[in-house]
């Protein structure tokens, strides 16, 4: 496929998957988080890099609450530079946000950097392999690429079993996640 190709692809599965998000209700995170703590949780004393939610995103906190609750350390990503990986730095709930690049919230640079093991991974769109379509920064493809070079990291997909797709294209470059968790239940890729 030519990088033309390559684009206008992902492009038209960014759209799909966009606006079936658009029909999912926030609140199904409960559900996420059921099935994550039921079928996949992470290993004890892992490293959570969780993220909150945009727009219409599934929500993924009420899992990071009870994973913090279980005595999880949090992180959330900091967004630099488009396509460069993305640093984590310490969360608890409670502690200030700021706004960051696109409407993110993320902690402020003096909470401390930490490298997570277990990844909660918003998705625009995914497929039953583990192909991911995000918003085509290329942030979580860039991390995710340095994590996996330095040390076994486990990738989740979040998002409503709406955005999945029967096949997705796929770069070079792009990351594979190891599982996608939705309202209805666990993928394995």
């Amino acid at each position: 496929m030519s990088t033309v190709t390559l684009i206008e692809a992902k492009r038209a599965a960014r759209a799909a998957g966009l606006a079936a998000r658009e029909a999912g209700d926030p609140r199904a995170g409960l559900r996420l988080a059921g099935h994550v703590l039921e079928r996949f949780a992470p290993p004890p004393g892992a490293v959570v890099a969780g993220y909150w939610p945009l727009g219409r995103e599934i929500d993924p906190r009420p899992l990071m609450l009870a994973l913090a609750g279980r005595g999880h350390p949090l992180v959330l990503p900091v967004t630099g530079k488009r396509g460069t990986p993305l640093v984590f730095r310490r969360f608890r709930f409670g502690d200030p946000l700021v706004v960051g690049p696109f409407g993110t919230r993320q902690p402020d640079a003096d909470a401390e950097a930490l490298a997570p093991t277990f990844l909660l991974v918003p998705v625009v769109a995914f497929d039953a392999t583990g192909v991911r379509i995000g918003h085509g920064a290329g942030y979580y493809d860039a991390t995710l690429a340095v994590l996996r070079a330095r040390r076994a990291v486990v990738a989740l997909g979040c998002g409503y079993a709406s955005q999945q797709a029967a096949t997705l294209p796929v770069g070079a470059h792009d990351q594979r996640l190891d599982a996608i968790v939705t309202e209805q239940g666990v993928l394995r890729a």
